[in-house]
């Protein structure tokens, strides 16, 4: 079927901070530049997209020297971490900016749903915005009409259709725009992470109807998700963005170790002006640690330290915290500073890459939480009779935990 979308070392730089350059003076000399024909000196300098580190420079890559083609049909994942340049680079695709460097070509139309209300006017209605997206997209009313009782049935707003879209919901409306986008027969849709607000039905029906469009349909779909799971059942190929830059291409199982290999590292993490400081993960024989140090300005009854452990694909196999765990170290106990540990004894998990969300706080304030900061890996673990591979609720492991 051929080559549907090309990207030509496609690169988007940014001033910190401001629109244009920031500066009329810098404007006059990329104008300069510009009308003598030479290239524009503000593309020599600026800093890799790494949102963690301290600038250095006014100008940053969100992403720098990106190249791929897709294939008509195909569905293709784009991974990595936030800040990573996925969302930059659907907007360069979806026409919503415009790269810095580079080309984009592409044969036919593009549907895009990169968040909630993307293309919807808030004073108009349900029905009145499936009509304004389908012509934005180039169809007729007849065409459109022939589609409206499917998309409407399909986004599960038909009491609200004629209800101004600025009344919806979160989740109505990014029902009603996928539904929409995914409907009007695009020759490529690019869905970011917008599927996250919908629920957990809403998620399984948008994900069976992209499989849809690409199979039976033959339509091209470009999918952003951290739902590894979501990845790996939709997409037959992934990329791997890293600091703004494409680190993997290839297999979707190839595409998630590389991915999980580039946070397997990050087993530690450090806050500056949170109340935890310092928090780790590790392995010791068949348990798993984690150790954090913590400081507050007032003394902090029954400090708590909860986690969720997620698989390599994104699903929640184990969790727990004192409070649930009716740990009797808890008594009495009230702190400014200090460190709390836990240890997870025998947690029964397959060797593999996992990630942990940690929670902090006590039983009647949530001081900090932090979702998927952690990234590890486990080895050599004892042979396993059963192991848990999804979070039940019920798999809330022997914990044991230390204040200090």
């Amino acid at each position: 079927m051929g080559v549907i979308l090309q990207i030509e070392n496609i690169s988007k730089q940014y001033r910190l901070g401001t629109v244009g350059t920031g500066s009329l003076a810098h404007d006059l000399n990329r104008w300069w530049h510009t009308v003598r024909g030479k290239e524009d000196p503000y593309l020599k300098i600026g800093e890799v997209n790494d949102r963690g580190s301290k600038a250095t420079s006014d100008y940053v890559w969100a992403l720098k020297d990106i190249n791929f083609e897709v294939q008509a049909g195909e569905v293709l994942g784009i991974i990595g971490k936030n800040g990573a340049g996925k969302s930059t680079l659907l907007k360069l695709l979806s026409r919503v900016t415009a790269p810095t460097t580079g080309a984009i070509r592409t044969r036919g139309r593009i549907a895009s749903l990169l968040e909630v209300g993307t293309g919807f006017h808030g004073e108009l209605t349900g029905r009145e915005n499936i009509y304004m997206n389908g012509a934005i997209l180039g169809m007729t009313k007849k065409e459109i009409d022939s589609k409206l009782d499917e998309i409407i049935a399909f986004s599960d707003c038909e009491r609200y259709i004629d209800t101004p879209v600025k009344r919806y919901s979160s989740g109505m409306t990014v029902r009603l725009g996928f539904a929409v986008a995914a409907h009007l027969e695009p020759d490529i849709l690019v869905v970011d992470e917008v599927l996250a607000v919908g629920d957990a039905e809403f998620q399984k029906k948008a994900i069976g109807k992209m499989q849809d469009i690409s199979g039976s349909e033959g339509r091209t779909v470009l999918f952003v998700s951290h739902n590894m799971a979501a990845v790996k059942s939709l997409c037959t190929r992934a990329i791997v963005l890293e600091n703004g830059r494409k680190s993997f291409e290839g297999n979707v199982d190839s595409a998630i170790s590389n991915y999980l290999k580039i946070y397997n590292v990050s087993n530690k993490v450090s806050f500056s002006n949170k109340p935890l400081k310092n928090i780790c993960i590790n392995q010791d024989k068949n348990n798993i640690v984690i150790a954090a140090e913590y400081e507050v300005y007032q003394d902090l009854d029954l400090p708590n330290l909860g986690f969720i452990i997620y698989n390599e694909f994104g699903h929640p196999v184990l969790g727990g915290n004192p409070v649930i765990l009716k740990s009797s170290i808890l008594k009495n106990k009230s702190f400014k500073r200090g460190k709390i540990k836990a240890v997870i004894e025998n947690p029964r998990l397959k060797d593999g890459a996992y990630s942990a969300s940690i929670w902090f706080g006590n039983s009647k304030k949530n001081f900090q939480e932090e979702r998927d900061c952690l990234y590890f890996e486990i080895k050599n673990m004892v042979e396993l009779k059963y192991a848990y591979t999804s979070f039940t609720g019920s798999q809330i492991p022997s914990v044991k935990w230390d204040f200090l």
